[in-house]
């Protein structure tokens, strides 16, 4: 199948794919009759996901595909911005648009006054917006991941972890759960703490709020938001006092255990409990049940969602690795590929697709926040309220157009006015889009994006040592591209125009893409696409053949690149700013509350299924018979 269209055969088809609706990304199989896809549910074989799947692909997914609201052609805006006016237009009338006015504003602020939005590098969008901004000359590309695995991705790349989130819960002993909502977040994930509670495992959850989690918990913490670095503090002074460390892995694979101990020496289960809430007993137990291991650390957004998250991922990171439990079986198993194999944030540190030193420095925000901004980031992208600052100060310097895909900014970057007001403000402003949102309607031009039914992707799947497919199942719906081919055919007219350096965006096709993501591998994308997944081995504990890519070389307690950067080499327990500046006259802490599993953060909120039940009673934590699989109606 090419990157395309899926088969326009009257005979029904099933394609196994992968449902790349939310980072879960569950083995999926398709059935599609004439180009379109009349089923959609779980792949039992996927070795990743072992037959789990939720209504977000079930139902979700056809639905945003085949909707009424979905764009299908471009559109170039008639009146004023807000206005709700547009006109259909040709591509080569969208792209030659696009291609003007990003080289009238390189041509009047230089390169740097163009930036990128994007959800970020965990998907294939977000690798290639960043390399087509670096084709116009600018390193400045915006992410979502401030709200979402940023603070996990930094602390998991100055302590050099190389782990994700919970990837063997089915061997472990204890599970410890934090600011997480698996049920409603992650079907396999949700299924595993769930059978290894029915086989004896505990389960211990620190949550303000009574999640499915908290009620299905052996122990459950409840501390007051904000402050569960006081509890992985006093957690680490328990292990210590104990001595229930792994004294060799720590030995041989750590830089800074001296300094950790010292720093957490009176951080006592008392001290915690006085500034979390939570019993000094129950801390000394869920401490005790860790110890016990093998333990997996599993995180959520609760972390992310607090202005201390990278400190207090570090402390949980910490003891995760003092504990002994990365890289063992029923702990946190470290990310690994097939020999060769290149991801998205790989493409992004590559040298051969980075900008000058001394422009990539001056990406927006590097000076202030180096370990988020520029080219000592963890995906290299700007700090979004310097931009914000910039559109509309123009300091440090202007930036007065932008191309945004798939991400809605409007609604999700802090201090919603302000954003608005910048968008209205810039010269030029793109956005590629499913269907019309707050964003895409103070565009210029609005172009229409594929959906992951009609797209191709390649990636590591986080739940089993497996390359996972993303197949094009669906024929694409009107004029709708991917990612890869506007990006091409923009930096092409940009570069005739001498405003692009095309070396940047060398693939045509979505193919072409993933043919590179895996030309240095055994892989063959034939092969892979025919069973939707391909395993590798994984060995674990091999520290000697995987390196820590730290200074040290080594999980870094302390932390020299925190060190270098000026900030506190070592984790601690730091109060949230909300509490910092709290008003007496406003006692209550605002919590958003549970989401639920219909939603992926926000999206999916305006599709017809999301709230009707439907013929099927929906659970994540169970196999769906192929036969219940739900039809997505077809609305498009």
């Amino acid at each position: 199948m090419n990157s395309r269209n899926a088969p326009s055969s009257a005979a029904t088809a099933t394609v196994p794919t992968t449902c790349w609706e939310c980072s879960t990304a569950c083995g999926a199989l398709a059935e599609v009759t004439q180009g379109r896809v009349t089923r959609i549910g779980p792949n039992p074989d996927h070795p990743g996901s072992h037959g789990m799947f939720c209504v977000k692909g079930i139902r979700g997914l056809p639905e945003l595909t085949y909707g009424a609201t979905r764009i299908t052609h471009p559109m170039r805006r008639t009146g004023a911005r807000g206005e709700d006016r547009w006109e259909r237009i040709s591509w080569d009338a969208a792209l030659d648009a696009m291609a003007e006015g990003y080289a009238k504003t390189r041509d009047e602020h230089g390169p740097l006054a163009l930036a990128g939005a994007v959800g970020g590098a965990f998907f294939s969008r977000g690798a290639v917006v960043a390399l087509a901004m670096r084709a116009m000359g600018s390193p400045n590309f915006l992410i979502n991941q401030d709200l979402c695995g940023g603070c996990r991705g930094v602390s998991d790349m100055v302590t050099g972890l190389a782990i994700a989130n919970g990837e063997d819960v089915q061997n472990s002993r204890t599970v410890l759960i934090v600011g997480a909502n698996p049920h409603a977040a992650n079907p396999v994930q949700w299924a595993n703490i769930k059978a290894a509670k029915a086989r004896g495992a505990k389960i211990v959850v620190l949550d303000p709020m009574r999640s499915e989690a908290a009620k299905l918990a052996d122990l459950w913490l409840q501390p007051k938001p904000g402050t569960d670095a006081a509890i992985a503090l006093a957690m680490m002074q328990v292990l210590i006092a104990e001595d229930r460390i792994d004294h060799a892995f720590v030995r041989d694979w750590t830089h800074g255990y001296a300094q950790l101990a010292e720093r957490v020496r009176d951080w006592t289960p008392q001290r915690a409990s006085a500034v979390s809430g939570v019993p000094a007993g129950q801390i000394l137990a869920a401490a005790l049940a860790y110890a016990e291991g093998p333990a997996s650390f599993v995180s959520g957004h609760g972390i992310d969602a607090v202005t201390n998250g990278v400190q207090t991922f570090r402390a949980f990171h910490c003891l995760l690795a003092i504990a002994g439990n990365l890289d063992r079986a029923g702990g946190n198993r470290r990310a690994k590929r097939p020999r060769g194999f290149r991801t998205y944030l790989d493409l992004i540190h590559d040298p051969a697709f980075q900008l000058p030193p001394e422009v990539a420095r001056r990406t927006l925000g590097a000076a202030e926040y180096p370990l988020w901004a520029g080219p000592q980031g963890w995906q290299t992208a700007c700090h979004n309220p310097t931009v914000i600052d910039a559109i509309l100060t123009g300091k440090p310097y202007p930036v007065r157009a932008m191309y945004v895909s798939g991400v809605n900014i409007a609604v999700t970057y802090p201090d919603t006015q302000r954003t608005m007001a910048a968008l209205r403000s810039l010269d030029f402003l793109a956005v590629a889009a499913h269907s019309m949102n707050p964003t895409a309607a103070l565009a210029d031009i609005v172009l229409p994006k594929t959906t992951t039914l009609e797209e191709e992707d390649v990636s590591i799947n986080g739940h089993a040592p497996c390359v996972t497919w993303t197949a094009a199942v669906a024929a694409r719906q009107g004029e709708v591209r991917p990612d890869v081919e506007i990006a091409w055919d923009l930096v092409q007219r940009m570069a005739a125009r001498g405003a692009a350096d095309a070396k940047f965006m060398p693939w045509r096709t979505q193919r072409e893409f993933n043919e590179f993501l895996v030309r240095d591998t055994d892989l063959d994308l034939a092969t892979l696409a025919a069973r939707g997944y391909a395993e590798f081995e994984h060995r674990l504990g091999d520290f000697a053949a995987q390196a820590f890519k730290t200074p040290s070389g080594k999980v870094e307690l302390y932390s020299q690149r925190m060190q270098a950067a000026g900030l506190d080499p070592l984790p601690d327990c730091v109060p949230p700013a909300a509490s910092l500046a709290r008003d007496p006259a406003y006692p209550y802490t605002l919590q958003t509350g549970l989401r639920e599993k219909t939603y992926h953060h926000r999206a999916f909120a305006s599709r017809p299924g999301r709230a009707r039940s439907r013929p099927i009673r929906w659970s994540s934590c169970i196999r769906t018979p192929r036969a219940n699989w739900a039809s997505p109606r077809a609305t498009g």
